[in-house]
């Protein structure tokens, strides 16, 4: 794998070294907050959660304090995952939704809302790993959050797509919170303007100083019950205090002498992992190839179609990760990919588908991290007076009493937030990710392909032009792809839209490790970004 050299495609940024500590995310403003943790002494994962911490901030467009997180931490010598994903409140149910005529889950308002995970994560990981006193992790947010910070551009801009959108919901009670907490000044903030989120700082004070407890069990606990129940909302006290988060062993396979981890359902990492062994069966010359991209689109849908066959909560899943997984399986798939495009269908594999960031330490202790609103500012859902905005991770819900992701009381639904981790002998390469909802494996696959297969280094595998498969025989591809390739793609039968808008291809981060200790960082060419390193 190139940790050096040449850049095939052009960028605006380059790659970032440091041998002590390295943090990698969207936000200038997070990334130094993490890096500050380092210099006090703390680890990887102290870097980590204060940068996911200060997210919650300075990128709540993206996630907050209503978030779900999960994480996969290499830390002396053992990798361990975190699944940090809630449940569906215990008093709702897909009769009921269907009663009040939806025929699919909705993604605003309080249907879509389930208990969120992040300040969990944030305590559950800083018990088991952290070096740093839990409240010393919650100091930069509280400071931008009081003090405030001027906000970036694409923050700004996403800030300004929402406010057209929620516009629809400002006249309902249960929305009353987003308008107070995210449009002050009666509109979203324009790029360099400075927000200040005083709800936050007060919150974010209760959960250090409790850690945790007065989010799940205590005050916030109660005024999010409070909220609910005057708004007509199923969240209740109860649903917070008896949720739990998960530790998960994460799940891998070996693609050409690398070890590729994710986590395991209700997360669809599965579905990268099932791209992979499909297209282990192939051989790739050049990345830039009809060829390559021809099965590489095909390989991706069909691990989606099985993806969003199979995977939901582990106590509803009815096919094993193994089996769904296995050799076998996976040349059976590979052998249905031909030399057009096909309408992707579920296999039988018993018969013969957010703000993501990593962190390392000079120490060689690695984490990858991600947590998400999932829409923009989630369910639209906010507890005035706190700045919990809650998310609408509960939309990934089906209605179909048949479908194994089908909506239950305290259910944990299919989930697209998906942390990566790579190794090589038993060694850990590094953390990556991809943010973007449903675009998460997709990116997964590039930039493992690029950098295993093809040889890039990691600033070029982000930055080099990116597609996503939307359904059916659809593809969108960066309208910095070829326009001979996008052709003969059409010639086989995919149906392609270039697309200008590169934000809706992901924004990934990636971290290296190299034999002497070095660390390489890489980040989103797309949007905002930076590799803090020291």
């Amino acid at each position: 794998m190139n940790l050096q050299g040449h850049y095939r495609y052009p960028s605006r940024r380059s790659v970032v070294f440091g041998s002590r500590g390295m943090v990698c995310t969207a936000s200038q403003l997070a990334a130094q907050a993490g890096l500050s943790m380092l210099k006090k002494g703390g680890n990887a994962v102290d870097a980590a959660l204060a940068c996911a911490i200060c997210l919650t901030v300075v990128e709540p467009v993206s996630n907050g304090l209503g978030s779900d997180a999960f994480a996969i931490v290499w830390m002396k010598d053992r990798l361990y995952g975190l699944n940090s994903s809630g449940w569906s409140p215990a008093g709702l149910t897909a009769e009921e939704v269907r009663c009040r005529g939806y025929k699919d889950m909705p993604m605003r308002g309080w249907l879509p809302v389930t208990v969120p995970g992040a300040p969990a994560a944030w305590r559950t990981l800083s018990r088991q790993f952290g070096r740093l006193p839990f409240r010393d992790l919650f100091e930069p947010a509280i400071d931008y959050a009081r003090n405030g910070y001027p906000v970036s551009p694409f923050v700004a801009g996403e800030w300004a797509k929402e406010e057209a959108e929620l516009r629809a919901y400002e006249k309902e009670d249960a929305f009353s919170g987003w308008f107070e907490t995210f449009l002050p000044r009666g509109r979203a903030p324009k790029a360099g303007e400075m927000v200040y989120l005083p709800d936050h700082a007060r919150s974010l004070e209760e959960i250090a100083e409790t850690e945790a407890a007065a989010f799940y069990e205590g005050r916030l606990a109660e005024e999010m019950e409070r909220f609910a129940r005057a708004t007509g909302g199923f969240l209740r006290k109860e649903d917070l205090a008896q949720w739990h988060n998960l530790w998960a062993d994460p799940i891998s396979v070996r693609y050409r002498g690398y070890d590729v981890y994710e986590l395991p359902p209700n997360g669809h990492g599965l579905v990268p992992l099932m791209a992979l062994q499909i297209l282990k069966q192939f051989s790739f010359a050049e990345r830039d190839s009809l060829e390559t991209l021809h099965r590489q689109f095909e390989a991706m849908k069909l691990a989606y179609a099985d993806g969003m066959t199979y995977i939901t909560d582990p106590e509803y899943m009815k096919a094993e990760v193994s089996a769904l997984l296995s050799e076998e399986y996976a040349r059976k798939r590979a052998g249905e990919i031909g030399e057009t495009a096909k309408e992707p269908q579920a296999g039988d594999p018993y018969a013969g588908g957010t703000v993501y960031l990593c962190a390392a330490d000079g120490e060689g202790n690695m984490i990858s991290y991600i947590q998400s609103n999932y829409n923009h500012f989630g369910s639209g859902i906010v507890i005035p007076g706190t700045g919990i905005a809650l998310q609408d991770r509960g939309a990934n819900f089906s209605l179909d009493p048949h479908h194994v992701n089908c909506l239950a009381p305290r259910k944990r639904t299919y989930h697209t937030i998906i942390p990566g981790f790579l190794m090589k002998d038993g060694q850990p390469v590094g953390p990556f990710g991809v943010m973007g909802g449903f675009m998460q494996p997709q990116g997964h696959v590039q930039v493992m392909m690029n950098m295993i297969d093809f040889d890039m280094n990691p600033q070029e595998t982000l930055d080099a032009p990116r597609w996503q498969w939307v359904g059916g025989k659809k593809f969108m591809v960066e309208n910095t792809m070829d326009p001979s390739l996008v052709e003969g793609l059409r010639e086989k039968g995919h149906e392609i839209e270039v697309s200008d808008d590169l934000q809706g291809f992901g924004r990934g981060e990636i971290i290296r490790r190299n034999e002497e200790g070095v660390l390489m960082g890489a980040t989103e060419p797309r949007a905002d970004g930076t590799a803090a390193a020291w």
